[in-house]
């Protein structure tokens, strides 16, 4: 594409509060070259980080459950979402994020962090990028219980599954968080060998 297909027009602050919600009207140069003047909503709550911890011996994954308004307040969902832990980079590199973050929720302690991609989960209206991460988690190092900063508002539980429970719980749409459902599926696909029956 070429690099003058965009003028903006105007930016409008709708929203600064929890994190910065924006109206932008810009013209866009379409393929056959003619331009059109558009207006798009996008939230930025800024770039995050993902990670799956796995055990391959004990064929096990590392997810949290806590509670989500915005899944809460929709469709009589109780909120309640099993995820890989996750969190905003806040400044900080994804790599230190993501030691730090899984310490928090998790209690475990990685220092071998992998990163796999990085993926924007809504591109029609946030701008956040997700930075995906996994690691095999040592049961010995977790020194503390994990379940995130109170401070925070954060009131998570750590569940260790059964890789193929959790695969189990995708289709079930017990796991339903989509940033999980692709870590899990990278994990069947590239971290654990397939059992022979």
């Amino acid at each position: 594409m070429p690099e003058d297909h965009v003028k903006i027009r105007s930016v409008e602050t709708l929203s600064d509060d929890w994190f910065l919600l924006r109206k932008t009207t810009f013209d866009y140069r379409r393929r056959d070259g003619n331009w059109q003047t558009l207006s798009r909503e996008t939230y930025d709550r800024g770039h995050g980080a993902v990670i799956l911890l796995y055990h391959r011996a004990r064929r096990s994954v590392v997810l949290v459950r806590q509670f989500r308004f915005p899944a809460y307040s929709h469709d009589g969902h109780d909120g309640f979402l099993i995820e890989a832990p996750a969190g905003q980079l806040d400044q900080a590199s994804p790599e230190e994020r993501i030691r730090a973050e899984v310490e928090e929720e998790t209690g475990y302690r990685v220092a071998d962090v992998r990163k796999i991609f990085d993926a924007f989960m809504s591109p029609g209206s946030v701008t956040e990028r997700v930075h995906f991460f996994v690691a095999e988690y040592d049961p010995a190092s977790r020194p503390g219980e994990g379940g995130g900063l109170a401070e925070e508002g954060e009131d998570i539980e750590v569940l260790e599954l059964p890789l193929e429970r959790a695969v189990g719980m995708m289709a079930s749409g017990e796991i339903c968080d989509a940033k999980t459902i692709m870590l899990l599926q990278y994990a069947q696909l590239n971290l654990f060998d397939h059992p022979t029956s």
